[in-house]
Formats: C-alpha cells, structure tokens, sequence
C-alpha cells in the first residue's frame, strides 16, 4: 500500500513550466532520494506534496489518516511568534502523555488516602496505556535526539526565539523525528549538522518507520538512508530502486540502452525512407510506397511530439492513429529533413569541460612532517603525528569546524610558520590551492576579467574557454559579487585548470555544487595524474578519492594509512570490541557480584551454624547439670528407680554433648 500518490503533477508560474507530467507513489517503507540539478523544481514539488503549494495540473493523493512532517532547508520562521525553551518545545510534542502522567500521579494519591479495587484496576488500565503510547521513554527520546543533532545541554534551555538559522532548522528537525509523522519530508537536512550528528541522522533514518522523502547533495547520506531514487531533470522524471550508487549504475544503463533504441529507431526511419523513395514513383509499388509514407509520417510526428518512449508504449498503435497527418502535407523531403532534425531526447547533466593536468613531474615524496605544531602564536591547534605523502596519493584532511584544517592549508602554502616541528615539502612541486571562501577571487572583476587577470588569453579562446565551465553567453560579463556559490566555485576551478599544478590543495571544493556537478568535479580528480591534499566534508568524495584520511580530533592529527570505508570499518570494528570488552566488564562484575553475594551468604549461614551449635552446647550443659543435681536429690532419698532413670539420662546426655561439643569446634 502506498503512503501518497502522485498523479499527472504539473507546477507553473505563469507560461513557465516548473515541472510536468510527474506521476510516482511512496510505499509504506519508501526511502526516496530526490536528485536533480540546482533549479529543477525539486524544493517547490516538495511544498506540493506537503501541501504547501497547489499544483497546476493533476493530483496527490494520500493514504487515510497519513500524517506528514516537512522539514524547510532554511526553518528562521519555524517556530515564530514562540518563546518556549528549545527543551519545553519539544515537552510540548508529549502533552498527551504528559496529561495521562498527571492522571496517574492523581490516582496514586488518591489510592493511598482511600484503597479500594475499582481505583487499583483504573489505575492499572491507565498504567497500560501510558507504557504502551512511550510514557516511560519520552523524556530519554528528547535527551536522545537533541544530543544526536548537535544542541548541548547547556543550549536546551535557550529561548527559541533567540536561536540561529541554523540552531532553528535543527530543532525543528529534531520536533520532527520526535513526532513521527507517517512520511517524513526532509530539504538538504544535513545542511547545519556536522560529520558526527550527519552520522546518528544516518543510523536514525535507517531504522525509520514510516516513509521518507529527501532532497540532499550529500551523496554518501543518500547512500547510508534512501532505497530510491526520484530523478527531476530536463528530460523528465525518472524513478529508479536501490540507493545513489545503484542509481549512478542504473541511469548509466538506463541512458546506453535509450541510446541504442534511439539510433535503432532513427536508422529504421532511414531505411523505410530509402524504401519510399525507390518505390513511390513505380506505379506497381506506388499504393505501398505511400502507405508506408504516412505510417513514417506519423511515427517521426509521434517521436518529434512526445518523445522515443511514446513510440516504444506498449499503446503505440492507437496513438498514431490519433496522430492527424491531414495538415501536414508533408512530402519525401519534408520527411527526410525531419528524421535528420531528430535528436535523442536523453538529455544529460551539463558537462563541465574540466581538465587537470600536470605541466611538472614531482619527485615521489610530496611532503614529511615530524613533531609538528600547527597554530596561531600563543593558540597553538593540534599536534600531528608523522605525515609521509607520496606522488599521486590522495589525503583527505577531515575533522570539525575550527579545528584548523584551514591554517593547515595556509601553512602549507608558506602563509603560516609551524609553531614547532618540522614540514619538509618535496622537490619539484607546483602547487594549486582552491580556497573554500574563494577569497582570491576580485569581487569587483567581471568573469572574463577575472581569469584574463590570471592568464593573458584573446577574448574569443578566453570566452570559449570559459563556455567549458557553464560561462556562455552574457554570463562571462557577470561580477563575481553577483555569482552564486556554485558559479564562484565554478570559475575558481577554471583558474585552477590553467595552473598546471602537480599537488592540489583543495578547501571544501564540492560547496554549493549540486549532484551533477559534483559528480563531474569527482570523475576529473579520480583521473588528475598528481598528489591531492583534500579537506571537505563531503564523505562520498572523500570514500572515492582519499588513499589514507588525516583526521582532526581532539587537538590532534591522527593518520589513518587507508581509504575512508576502511577507516569506518576499523571504527566499527573497534567498537565492537569495545562494546565486547564492555559486556564481559559487565559479565565479570556480575560474576563477582553474585559470587561475592553467594560467599557472604554461606558465611551468614556458617556463623548461624555456629551461633546455633553454641546454644545447643550451652542448652546441653544446662540440662546435665539439672539432671546431676536431680540425682543428686535421688540419691540422698534413697530413690532407685529415680536413681536408674536419672543416671541414663545423665549418660545420654553426656553422650549428646560431647557430639554437640565436637560440632561446634568443627564449625568454629
């Protein structure tokens, strides 16, 4: 059964066209990636389906009773007009709960001033209720969520009202993984999240229990969350199974086999056409010929109308027949020139012409750290172990924000002394260094200027160089103030690509990239011939890319002399472990809990032994001395049968106490 389903769905303002013809369903278990470039429409069919915006055309339809939770990119509005502390606004979630707890408390009270069986059994059916709806877990539920996405207990008590973009987009998220709702819709939620709560998002949303709809350029979440994949782009909608790797290999077939299709169907154009025109002037062929001339007719309409897949439906034949030629008057030529018109109606992302190359060999060693400081006089950063980088690796330097991956950029690029230690580069490097503020670039220079400042070149190779990079047009006449944060990385990497270099460092250089971008930035460092230095928190680049990963922690720099996944295996592995020696910790406390448990209760009941064998001593000793002095009172008055009974009970008990006596030495 399907949580929504999309019908026909079309948005336009005005004669602009967002996006049309989206029919789709979310199951009950779907985890949905939406990808597609920067503009598509995917934000304003987000706002569609949450109902937010109307759609110009066709219909969404949901389940009975489905509730959805949406999640903005940016949430400044979220919570306006309250002034609840970030802790009592997510309290507010449970009121419900919190109302059956009141209830409970109340006929707790009343149970001890008045005892009676009808008080006990409402309380037992309202106690059911409220441990079956979460009331024993709610309040760990909060602590959980608001540690996992980043807010330290010392910010669960700030006003709402006072928080930043930021800090309110992250409490609306955690508001929302807290209601549960039956289909969770997330834009970029990643976005204000560092590596470690991106990471409990991550195991949060795997473990989901209803449907998820989420929009992301982080394509190693996708990877970790979704199970599909929604594709919004210019030449349609496509939805594909399996998370963004499987997707990748997917549209990858998927675009070779529409390729084959398509010149299959354009060559068979060609080949009825060649038939026409050697048979249409015949007067024994001429009735064939010109069926067959209209079928084409209305075949190449059908393609130029709605495109290749039209034609492949299954209900092909009805809609040619549909197609009206009357109008057309089309003849062998016209025909001719509209088979050669056809294009294939796969459009492919925008590529970027980007191409790395060395002008300089470097030797084998790149760079060698011993005993290395990296800071600021008097604010010394981190400490690093011994760094060994050679030609044509690739090191990811990763950690949290402020930890100083930057000034180790800067330090490298001779900008920055080492506080202490020693940074010995190799021979014969050319370096390169995209920054991730792009400060270098001049805010007041045009496109074109901006890269004739770094390279003389004639306007027309300068402007056709530019084209490469998505500059065409008016665009290379544009200030680099007025750019986007993808054009300014955009135009950043152009300048990189003329500089030649042979070890790159590069500060964050998939930011404010969408996902094709990013996967072209990602092709063309997988093929640069050099040594990277790479700083990013962009994990699925970082995975393809990194031969051993420099992490930042606690002041720290630690090499791992490995690959990003081998990385996170060893860190599972190592928790394993951890989590094994914990439990048998555990095990073997409880072990000396029960046996040291057991020992004190064999010495209570040894010492009962003994207590209880000195009474039985001190009660024997009592009674022989009775019976002496009873016989001695027998003897006196001559009494025999007294004298025998009471001389063997003396023996007898003689007997009885000297066992007692013996018991009692063996137990002390």
């Amino acid at each position: 059964m399907s949580t929504l389903t999309i019908s026909n769905l079309g948005f336009s303002f005005g004669d602009y066209d967002v996006f049309l013809g989206i029919s789709a369903s979310i199951p009950n278990d779907g985890k949905i990636g939406l990808v597609g470039p920067n503009g598509i429409g995917k934000t304003t069919l987000l706002r569609v389906l949450a109902g937010l915006a109307q759609p110009s055309v066709g219909s969404v339809t949901m389940a009975r009773g489905t509730r959805i939770g949406y999640l903005r990119q940016e949430a400044v509005d979220a919570f306006a007009g309250r002034h609840n502390t970030v802790y009592d606004e997510m309290l507010a979630i449970f009121a419900g709960l919190r109302e059956q707890e009141a209830m409970l408390r109340d006929l707790e009270h009343r149970m001890a001033d008045a005892h009676s069986d009808d008080l006990l059994a409402e309380y037992s059916v309202a106690q059911d209720r409220f441990e079956h709806a979460g009331g024993y877990e709610y309040e760990q539920r909060i602590s959980q969520v608001l540690y996992g996405l980043g807010f330290a207990r010392s910010e669960w008590n700030l006003s709402i009202d006072i928080l930043s973009g930021g800090q309110k987009t992250r409490a609306l998220l955690a508001r929302l993984l807290l209601e549960r709702p039956d289909l969770l819709i997330l834009d970029e939620p990643t976005n204000h999240l560092d590596v470690q709560a991106v990471e409990w998002l991550e195991g949060m949303l795997r473990t989901w229990d209803g449907s998820l709809l989420i929009v992301s350029h982080d394509r190693y979440f996708l990877d970790n969350v979704v199970n599909r994949i929604w594709e919004m782009g210019p030449s349609g909608f496509e939805t594909y199974h399996g998370n963004y790797s499987h997707y990748l290999q997917q549209r990858q077939e998927r675009w070779e086999r529409r390729e084959t299709e398509f010149n299959a169907v354009k060559e068979r154009f060609l080949s009825e056409l060649d038939y026409i025109k050697r048979n249409i002037a015949r007067d024994a062929t001429k009735n064939q010929a010109v069926g067959r001339l209209r079928r084409l007719i209305r075949e190449v309409r059908v393609v130029e109308a709605g495109g290749l897949d039209l034609l492949l439906s299954k209900n092909w034949g009805q809609v040619m027949d549909e197609v009206d030629i009357s109008e057309a008057k089309w003849g062998v030529a016209d025909v001719e020139q509209a088979i050669k018109g056809l294009r294939n109606p796969v459009i492919r992302p925008p590529q970027l012409n980007l191409k790395l190359k060395t002008t300089l060999r470097s030797g084998n060693l790149v760079l060698r750290t011993s005993d290395l400081t990296i800071g600021y006089p008097g604010k010394p950063l981190f400490t690093a172990e011994p760094i060994t980088l050679e030609r044509g690796e690739c090191a990811a330097l990763i950690g949290p924000n402020g930890s100083g991956k930057t000034t180790f950029l800067r330090t490298l690029l001779g900008e920055l002394q080492p506080l202490a230690g020693q940074l010995r580069p190799g021979a014969s490097l050319k370096v390169g260094y995209f920054s991730q503020a792009h400060e270098r670039l001049n805010p007041n220079n045009t496109v074109l200027d901006e890269l004739l400042s770094h390279k003389q070149m004639l306007l027309g190779p300068a402007r056709n160089y530019l084209a490469q990079y998505l500059f065409r047009g008016e665009d290379v006449f544009k200030p680099v103030r007025l750019l986007s944060g993808g054009e300014r990385g955009r135009l950043a990497l152009a300048i990189l690509a003329l500089e030649g270099a042979n070890f790159l460092l590069l500060d964050e250089p998939s930011n404010h990239l969408d996902i094709p971008a990013q996967e072209i930035l990602q092709a063309v460092l997988e093929h640069f011939d050099g040594t990277i230095l790479l700083v990013s928190h962009d994990r699925y680049l970082i995975d393809h890319l990194a031969t051993q990963v420099w992490e930042l922690r606690k002041n720290r720099l630690e090499v791992f002399p490995g690959t990003y996944a081998e990385l996170i295996a060893a860190r599972q592995q190592a928790a394993e472990a951890n989590k094994q020696a914990a439990a048998e910790a555990r095990s073997a406390v409880r072990s000396d809990y029960v046996s040291s448990k057991q020992s004190r209760a064999e010495e209570r009941k040894r010492a009962k032994a003994v207590a209880d064998a000195e009474e039985r001593v001190h009660a024997l000793e009592a009674r022989l001395a009775r019976l002496e002095n009873d016989l001695h009172v027998a003897t006196v008055e001559q009494d025999l049968d007294g004298i025998q009974r009471l001389g063997q009970a003396y023996t007898d008990t003689q007997v009885e106490l000297e066992a007692a006596m013996e018991e009692w030495a063996e137990l002390a």
